[in-house]
């Protein structure tokens, strides 16, 4: 497929280029349709709205308010008055509003919006459209007509679902931010501008047509309009990083002396089993959320899983096609000089990541335990943890719907932004009103006029929505206070169903982990032919996630660093978040997983030896895995200015698990455990291992042989000439045998007549490299050897001059 894809390029990018156009047309053709769906069954809250939604047919539209507040004097005054009801009146006339209702009418209701002190009011805006359909226009102008009411002495605020959404950062501001710090730590990497674009490309048509796909599912579906977002994050995230460890394996390749074409289907066959391994996980990962049976997460997981997938297909049939347009212009313009003047480098790992490797290796103890001290430390927040929902409280303070949200609550009491909505079906509501005046924590009761014989009794406590004493009230009125009555009823609500949603999930949450890393478990299991590597993987995998809750828990429930990075007040931690982040998080762990010790595999495949396995696997990835989660932080951390709460607390949430995960843990951690363990790393019970189905995250390569008697030699050989097109001989040529893989096996220079002679460990197919000095061009053959001297005599051609 690879070879297929690199020689078929420009039809490869034409289908890529066509599908995304088609797709982008299509989606913004068919609009958006996304719907937040939060109730869950054979819970109060849903009851209570079912009996509502029967007896009160709620409006089609989003209820949104106006709210104002006067210095001195009352909101009754008529300079007061004279500017807001002239502006209500022009909002109750724009097209797209059912209506607004006002505190200036002559009844009680009017009276009821108007605080005790006279100084605060509100107006209800019925739109005739849910909030994700009102035009952004018509949202736009009722803010501007509400705000233009206001002067010195006069605050005029606004508050709700559509007006929250004029006020986020244009759309695309999050992954513009990412994808040009993902730039900066690319070019750093490669040092080539074409080497950089080549993973932004495959992320931008991997996350591309995702988001096209899911924006055309949600007329079928329902998918929150969080889906689009994280699909963004998660995209990005393994789009580049997917197509960063495929380019590296591919120029390391042509580095030793491979032709591009040749190089691009090892770094496929390598890396690219790697990738699509890799993302498996991450879509079993994302499926696991269906345990929980939670409707909300449902469009989730088909939002981010089909972005994954597409980001796969998109880094192993589109990269190698772009990978055939640059050639050897994968390589920056020195590497191309250095290695026509010195020819492919020597397999060998040097620098900062062989030296870290090698530290790791004498100081394993003190290594693991340093680590395991600073994870558990970032991990003690976690202990704290209260799961909830974020609303306009939570915004920055400087936005309208913040204070908006502030006003009604100093008005009103705190507890106005969150009233409760106790349904009656059966019994005396009358007397069930008067038990629920005299409980504790109730600021307001009001019965409202039957209907269907159902009664609505609002509630509004005297705590704010996301407190727990709150959710202390709602619990003592379902427990005590309705069944005193005598009463059949129901306690819904917005704030009530925010409660339920965080109760169900926080009791399926240990079988969705359970379920997660047992398949995790499994996959590793099958891959790598261990029971200890996998059961490291989990272990490791909780400790990460124990310690990114613990850093989320610390800047957004207690309030660290929230200033500093403009995301309004702290909070509970919503209640989705952890189900959506240990998806992500187990599955992208999962990836630096499979990378750092497919390598070890397959260095403990060929020597058997697992201090170097682990020291030269650790060496040869570790600098790329850091890269890998440098991009994603980069990526993440960009969605703070997605202007949603819960993007942004994904993003900070992912951030430091993946910075965490890597620097810290595959860095330091993993390597050291693996080291203390010694050869128990691959061990693997003989029974269990003739019932696995084979699995390999890398190519089949044959083992090394056992340590051969004195006397023996290798296998085979395979020898010959090296020549030009005159058929004169090529002195001091490199000429290097290589697995299939690309592991080098044996290198050697011609002689003076051309001849070289190099050593085949086993019966088998190999690639042959060949470079010379300029002006003469290296050239790459596949070659099978048997058990007898191979006879393969090479041709070199002048090369074209670097440029």
């Amino acid at each position: 497929m690879a070879r297929w894809c690199y020689r078929h390029r420009l039809v490869v990018l034409l289908l890529w280029v066509g599908a995304l156009f088609g797709l982008g047309f299509s989606a913004s053709t068919a609009g958006t349709d996304y719907a937040n769906v939060f109730s869950l069954p054979d819970t109060d809250s849903k009851k209570a709205y079912d009996l509502m939604e029967k007896a009160f047919p709620a409006s089609a539209g989003d209820t949104d308010t106006v709210v104002w507040k006067v210095d001195e004097g009352s909101v009754r005054d008529q300079d007061v008055r004279s500017r807001i009801q002239p502006a209500l009146d022009e909002i109750a006339g724009m097209k797209g509003v059912g209506g607004v209702t006002g505190p200036y009418a002559a009844d009680a209701a009017g009276a009821a919006q108007i605080s005790g002190d006279g100084r605060i009011a509100y107006a209800q805006i019925t739109f005739t459209e849910q909030a994700n359909a009102v035009p952004k226009e018509l949202v736009q102008d009722v803010v501007d007509t509400a705000r233009g009411a206001g002067q010195d002495g006069l605050e005029v605020e606004v508050g709700g679902q559509a007006i929250q959404r004029v006020q986020e950062p244009p759309t695309g501001l999050a992954e513009m931010v990412g994808l040009a710090a993902a730039a900066v730590v690319l070019f750093l990497a490669f040092g080539s501008l074409y080497a950089m674009l080549l993973p932004l490309a495959v992320a931008v048509f991997g996350v591309g047509m995702g988001l096209f796909s899911t924006q055309l599912l949600s007329h079928v579906t329902d998918i929150p309009d969080l889906a689009p977002l994280l699909s963004s994050l998660i995209g990005l995230g393994v789009g580049i990083d997917y197509a960063l460890f495929i380019v590296t394996r591919h120029r390391k390749g042509v580095l030793r002396g491979l032709d591009p074409e040749e190089s691009t289907v090892v770094a496929l066959n390598t890396s690219g089993r790697a990738v699509l391994f890799a993302g498996g996980t991450v879509c079993i990962a994302l499926a696991g959320m269906l345990v929980t049976n939670l409707r909300f997460l449902d469009g989730v997981v088909i939002g981010t899983s089909l972005t994954v997938v597409l980001s796969v297909l998109a880094a192993t049939t589109l990269l190698p096609a772009l990978l055939g347009f640059l050639g050897a212009r994968v390589l920056s313009r020195k590497q191309r000089r250095v290695l026509a003047a010195t020819g492919p480098e020597p397999e060998k790992s040097s620098g900062p990541a062989a030296r870290w490797s090698v530290g790791v290796q004498r100081r394993p103890r003190t290594i693991a335990a340093l680590a395991l001290v600073v994870m558990a430390v970032l991990a003690l927040p976690v202990l704290s943890l209260r799961l909830g929902a974020t609303d306009q409280g939570n915004d920055d303070a400087s936005t309208t719907t913040r204070k908006a949200y502030d006003l009604l609550a100093e008005g009103f009491g705190p507890g106005f932004n969150g009233p409760l909505q106790v349904v009656v079906d059966g019994g005396d509501a009358t007397a069930l009103t008067a038990g629920i005046k005299d409980t504790p924590g109730v600021a307001q009761v009001a019965a409202l006029p039957p209907a269907s014989g159902v009664t609505v009794i609002q509630v509004v406590p005297t705590t704010s929505p996301q407190s727990a004493e709150t959710d202390t009230l709602i619990d003592r009125l379902r427990d005590d206070v309705i069944p005193e009555a005598g009463a059949q009823a129901h306690v819904g609500g917005v704030t009530a169903v925010s409660k339920d949603f965080a109760t169900v999930t926080g009791d399926r949450l240990p079988l969705f982990i359970a379920t997660i890393i047992g398949l995790g478990f499994l996959l590793l299991l099958v891959a790598f032919r261990s029971l200890v590597v996998p059961l490291t993987a989990a272990v490791m995998n909780l400790v990460a996630a124990a310690a990114s809750f613990g850093v989320l828990v610390a800047v957004f429930q207690w309030g660290w660093g929230l200033d500093l990075l403009g995301l309004g007040k702290e909070g509970p931690i919503n209640a989705f978040l952890p189900v959506i982040m240990l998806s992500l998080l187990f599955g992208l762990s999962m990836d630096y997983q499979v990378f750092l010790v497919s390598r070890m595999h397959e260095e403990w495949v060929h020597t058997r030896d697992n201090a170097r396995a682990v020291r030269v696997g650790l060496a040869e990835t570790s600098r790329v895995i850091n890269s890998a989660a440098l991009i994603m932080v980069c990526v993440f951390l960009a969605f703070v200015l997605s202007g949603d709460s819960g993007a942004a607390m994904a993003g900070v949430g992912l951030a430091a698990a993946v910075a965490l995960d890597a620097f810290i843990l595959r860095t330091a951690l993993v390597p050291a455990a693996m080291h203390l363990l010694g050869d128990s790393n691959w061990w693997l019970p003989g029974w269990l291992e003739k019932r696995l189905p084979h699995l390999a995250v890398e190519p089949k390569e044959e083992a090394a042989p056992a340590t051969a008697a004195a006397g023996e030699g290798p296998a085979s050989v395979v020898h010959g000439f090296v020549r030009n097109t005159a058929g004169e001989p090529v002195e001091d040529a490199t000429v290097t045998l290589m697995s299939q893989g690309g592991r080098e096996l044996d290198r050697v220079t011609s002689l003076a007549d051309g001849s070289y002679i190099l050593s085949v460990p086993a019966p088998g197919t190999y690639l042959l490299a060949t470079t010379a000095a300029p002006p003469l061009l290296k050239r790459a053959r596949r070659l099978t050897a048997a058990g007898e001297p191979l006879v393969h005599d090479v041709e070199l051609e002048e090369a074209a001059e670097v440029s």
